[in-house]
């Protein structure tokens, strides 16, 4: 059963974050953000154009502990995927790979994924490419709607 106490990954991934920055002239950038607990997550992607293959991945994130370390891990684990790889990520697998999260910090996972996704959608649009599978991202803090 599940203490609710932070792991060492996320520990980890929150003291020593990887991929912190932005990407400048970046092929997709991805910002979500979450207004009930004030995080905010911004992913940067530089991806091949030929291949298709994320080379980097970086972010700027404002937020708790939690929403650091699945940032961090987030970036982590889409480096050297293919978009439609990247596109497979999923808030549960960002959680598994930092051995759980608190039920309370569920939500920073799904904002990690979002924001891969929304990066993913950023480019495919700078490109006129489609993602098989991708969707507009609802969560985008820049939407209108």
């Amino acid at each position: 059963m599940y203490d609710g106490a932070y792991s060492d990954k996320v520990i980890d991934h929150f003291t020593n974050p990887r991929n912190v920055g932005e990407i400048e002239n970046a092929s997709g950038v991805g910002t979500v953000g979450n207004a009930k607990c004030g995080d905010i997550m911004r992913i940067f992607l530089d991806i091949d154009p030929d291949t298709h293959i994320i080379k980097d991945a970086k972010f700027k994130t404002f937020g708790c502990g939690a929403a650091v370390a699945t940032s961090s891990m987030a970036t982590e684990m889409v480096k050297g995927k293919t978009v439609e790889e990247a596109l497979q990520l999923t808030n549960k697998a960002v959680m598994e790979a930092l051995d759980g999260l608190p039920q309370v910090k569920i939500h920073c996972s799904l904002l990690a994924e979002e924001a891969v996704h929304a990066a993913l959608w950023d480019y495919a649009q700078k490109n006129g490419i489609t993602i098989e599978g991708l969707k507009k991202p609802k969560n985008d803090i820049y939407d209108e709607e």
